[in-house]
């Protein structure tokens, strides 16, 4: 991936005000005593979540490795062989559940699990019910999984919490998106629900843990707390972003919201505006496509966007040399090829950049 989520402006100008001097990260500026490093962003967290508390760490892996430490170690976690997901670099949840201490308890089978499935697992070493939303991947055909509310009303009958992972961390409805939002969640009655903070959320890489605080107060206890904890810049970034949610101004000021929820009209009169600028460049060649934008970073699978793109060709030059270039220039352009031509997906770039971009499209090196 790029980087996953681009920072917006408010978030790029906390960071420059916050790293370069003093802040009061653990410092109670009211008592004059020490305070909590979590406590701003926690607050916002809850307010957007519909949660009673809520804390950070480093990425939602470690979200979900701390919350089964603190709240299963050495005892069975339920989960469908569905959600046995392998995320990036090659990590899967199975292991990450290890690693916490945690024992694994399967049910189901790949394509099908029922509520049924979970209730014929617990037993009296079960520590409780953990589901998994699966954001980089979807099962389709003969399939049945047991809505979240089932799985929830199932630990209610037997006395135990329900652990959810969200992966991309959806805050509020998108357009043209259908992902549960961590808000449903936890309105639906999870204990603990985990997900991402540089995905839709738009901030920098981090685990967010929201729930039930007497579930939170135990996974911020625990001794991982200490070695999963982030700093000052990344409660800065977070916030930022956090702050445009809760002032309903992320459309307008969180890059990716913002990206996701042009309208193709914008993209449409943008690449006739850029065609227009391109047109005297010689040997280049460059016209308005439609085209289809992927979310990606391991959210919202199998769920595109209409967009449009510029398809470039330049004289003499194949698909591949060309994108070669572009990617060699300063800064790097990035497209993907597609039949003999190069597209360039404007819902992509931020219109802060086109001048950048007819930069670049100007001066890829003759072919050689």
């Amino acid at each position: 991936n790029l980087g996953r989520a681009p920072l917006g402006p408010t978030a790029i100008g906390r960071l420059g005000a916050l790293a370069g001097g003093y802040t009061n990260l653990e410092y109670d500026l009211s008592s004059g005593g020490r305070g909590s490093r979590a406590v701003h962003a926690s607050r916002l967290l809850a307010r957007l979540t519909g949660a009673e508390a809520a804390v950070v760490v480093n990425n939602n892996a470690a979200a979900v490795l701390l919350a089964l430490a603190a709240l299963a170690a050495g005892r069975e976690v339920v989960i469908s062989r569905g959600e046995l997901v392998e995320i990036g670099g090659g990590f899967r949840v199975p292991d990450v559940l290890r690693q916490s201490g945690a024992i694994l308890r399967e049910v189901g089978t790949t394509n099908r699990t029922r509520a049924a499935d979970y209730a014929a697992a617990v037993g009296d070493r079960t520590a409780l019910l953990l589901r998994v939303h699966p954001s980089n991947f979807r099962i389709e055909g003969f399939t049945e999984r047991p809505a979240l509310q089932e799985i929830v009303d199932l630990g209610r009958r037997v006395d135990l919490p329900v652990v959810e992972d969200l992966g991309s961390g959806h805050l509020a409805p998108l357009a043209g998106i259908d992902e549960p939002t961590v808000r449903g969640s936890i309105e639906a009655g999870v204990a603990v629900c985990t997900f991402s903070g540089d995905k839709l959320l738009g901030g920098p890489q981090a685990g967010l843990i929201a729930g039930r605080r007497t579930a939170i107060d135990r996974i911020r206890s625990h001794p991982l707390m200490r070695a999963l904890r982030v700093d000052k810049l990344t409660y800065a970034a977070l916030e930022a972003p956090l702050i445009e949610h809760a002032a309903g101004r992320a459309g307008d000021n969180v890059p990716v919201v913002r990206m996701i929820e042009t309208p193709v009209s914008a993209l449409e009169a943008r690449a006739a505006v850029l065609c227009s600028r391109l047109a005297e460049v010689a040997g280049l060649s460059v016209a308005v496509a439609a085209s289809e934008a992927t979310i990606g970073g391991g959210s919202t699978p199998g769920v595109t966007l209409p967009s449009r793109a510029l398809a470039v060709e330049v004289a003499g030059r194949s698909p591949d040399d060309l994108a070669a270039a572009l990617r060699a220039g300063v800064p790097p352009v990035i497209g993907r090829i597609a039949g003999q031509q190069l597209l360039l997906d404007l819902r992509t770039v931020d219109p802060g950049e086109d001048d950048l971009l007819v930069e670049a499209l100007g001066r890829p090196a003759p072919a050689r």
